[in-house]
């Protein structure tokens, strides 16, 4: 009889799901989910309806649910034999009061969302699938900032610590969780309100060295969000062409992004807060933005802010364009 009849490998499933052996070992010995029936006894071989349980227990897990969990969650779909009547679904069965998640990321993530272990689960499976669904999926549940600043942050942050501490190992994890973050972000920002062309934008730009862009992505979103014109120039724009694009688009704010304060220029941040543009008599400067860690320390200088989040510094620019607004229509 060929090894169809019988079921397929453990090597071969994990293959399937994009998993582990170990891994499909270990829910087997841990938690129950393995095989009905084994080869001879011992090994194990799995049958459709094995490798379907095992759909759902990492379905469950990459979603957030604890692997305990979601292993009873999937047991109680398992059909007992002889019994008369559909099984129970698994999105029927209650998973927990708590919005918290246990451990199994292998990242240093501390007490954070369901959703944030979840994406964390797939950013180390390296499942690019799994992660563009939760990212969708928190953005539409939660909003962009609470989802940037609960579930997006803190997974980013947690992948950057471990390769920190790991040699150059998860360096694959940061670059694809990082990607599909920015994708998300992206399609946030172009789904949006639609925009007045003739509105002056925000420039949004990393100060000269400064290669973190998806802080001022997600700042590029929420303001696509409130219907505010952007122009963003990402990373480690040199001075120069800051100072081009200021002048050319006349912008309402700008905000400069510096990670660390060995990037922080607080000359060229005061260098854009006096460009002045526009006809004699009715010049104006844009507001600036110190936007990011780097410039902590510090006190702004007159036509500068420094948010505290992406909450804030949403609040900051909608505030200006309001008052703009007022302004033109007295």
């Amino acid at each position: 009889m060929s090894d169809s009849a019988h079921g397929i490998t453990t090597g071969a499933v994990a293959r399937r799901l994009g998993v582990s052996p170990t891994t499909v070992r270990s829910w087997d010995q841990r938690y129950g989910i393995g095989p009905a029936v084994r080869a001879d006894g011992r090994h194990r071989r799995w049958s459709p309806e094995d490798i379907a349980m095992l759909e759902e227990m990492c379905r469950l897990t990459a979603s957030g649910v604890p692997p305990a969990e979601a292993a009873r969650a999937v047991q109680r779909t398992r059909p007992v034999p002889g019994a008369a009547g559909p099984a129970a679904s698994p999105q029927d069965v209650p998973l927990g009061s708590t919005g918290r998640a246990g451990p199994g990321s292998g990242l240093p993530l501390g007490d954070v969302r369901q959703e944030c272990r979840g994406l964390a689960r797939a950013a180390v499976r390296l499942d690019g699938p799994a992660m563009e669904r939760m990212l969708q999926e928190v953005l539409a549940e939660h909003g962009l900032v609470t989802a940037w600043e609960e579930i997006m942050a803190p997974t980013l942050h947690a992948v950057g610590r471990k390769w920190e501490s790991s040699g150059d190992r998860y360096v694959e994890v940061e670059h694809l969780l990082s990607w599909h973050v920015s994708t998300a972000l992206r399609r946030a920002a172009v789904t949006g309100p639609a925009v007045a062309s003739s509105a002056a934008p925000v420039v949004l730009a990393c100060v000269p060295g400064e290669q973190h862009t998806l802080p001022l992505e997600a700042f590029a979103a929420g303001l696509a969000e409130q219907g505010l014109p952007t122009r963003m120039f990402g990373a480690a724009v040199p001075a120069e062409a800051l100072d081009a694009a200021v002048r050319r688009s006349g912008p309402a704010a700008v905000a400069l992004w510096s990670q660390a304060r060995s990037t922080a220029n607080h000359a060229l941040a005061q260098h854009v807060a006096a460009t002045a543009f526009g006809v004699r008599g009715a010049r104006t400067a844009p507001l600036v933005l110190l936007a990011g860690p780097g410039w902590l320390g510090r006190t702004p200088a007159p036509g500068m802010v420094r948010p505290t989040g992406l909450r804030e510094a949403i609040g900051v620019v909608s505030r200006l364009y309001g008052a703009q607004a007022g302004s033109a229509e007295a």
